[in-house]
């Protein structure tokens, strides 16, 4: 197993751009305006859902770090076959659901472990998405709020094995307190202070994010929606430093 990858998190927490679109064409393009302003990107399931591995495969050949968001939820076999493939692509983060289960979630963990891939891959838990409320969740058969529900999930996922949690802002000191520093924590619904929360339900700042105890910060819209593109990531970036 390669074990080289994601420095400590003690170095600070990072920003990773996410990119929210259609084709790698586009990915690409957001790529060379963000310059060398962003080294870590996100790819979905929407722009991996269009173009496959290839993007994973030209980011990284460029010199970029990847944090592979495709929620895995199955049965563990067929999660610790994906994920397998996953981290031969040298991808550094990867995210399964929570909700599937301690099974799922220790296969997961295992096949990270027994990787012979470029890079050590690291598996995050996705507790509760950030589009969810406690409403929401309660028309799925969820009787606790989305608190507490995101807790129990993020404790289960890190006892199972994995390396840490997606979760919002809003969880991510509780977990702190709960889990120590250890935990990676990655978090998205991130929004400056000006900035429309567009379908996100539980948002924050990027200063608020810090203080948390957030390991990374997961940028999108208030990234690709400016007409400067790098310049609103380096102010992110301020903003994150000075909070520090």
């Amino acid at each position: 197993m390669n074990t080289t990858g994601l420095s400590a998190v003690a170095c600070g927490p990072e920003l990773i751009v996410a990119l929210d679109v259609a084709h790698t064409t586009d990915a690409l393009k957001v790529v060379e305006l963000l310059g060398d302003e962003v080294d870590f990107y996100k790819v979905g399931l929407e722009l991996f859902s269009a173009s496959g591995p290839e993007v994973v495969t030209l980011l990284r050949g460029s010199g970029k770090r990847v944090f592979l968001d495709l929620k895995l939820h199955d049965i563990p076999r067929t999660v610790a076959r994906a994920v397998a493939s996953c981290c031969d692509l040298g991808v550094e983060l990867l995210t399964l659901h929570a909700g599937g289960g301690r099974d799922m979630i220790k296969a997961a963990a295992e096949a990270c472990r027994g990787s012979s891939g470029p890079i050590r891959t690291r598996v995050v838990a996705v507790t509760v998405l950030t589009s969810l409320n406690d409403n929401d969740i309660a028309e799925v058969g969820v009787a606790r709020p989305v608190r507490d529900h995101a807790l129990a999930l993020g404790e289960l996922a890190v006892a199972c094995g994995a390396d840490g949690l997606v979760c919002s802002v809003l969880e991510a000191s509780q977990f702190r307190d709960r889990l120590g520093m250890s935990p990676i924590l990655v978090t998205p619904g991130i929004r400056l202070s000006s900035g429309d929360a567009g379908d996100q339900k539980r948002v924050a700042t990027p200063a608020s994010a810090v203080r948390a105890g957030s390991s990374f910060l997961v940028v999108g819209r208030p990234i690709l929606d400016s007409p400067a593109p790098a310049e609103a990531a380096r102010k992110i970036r301020e903003e994150m430093a000075a909070a520090r």
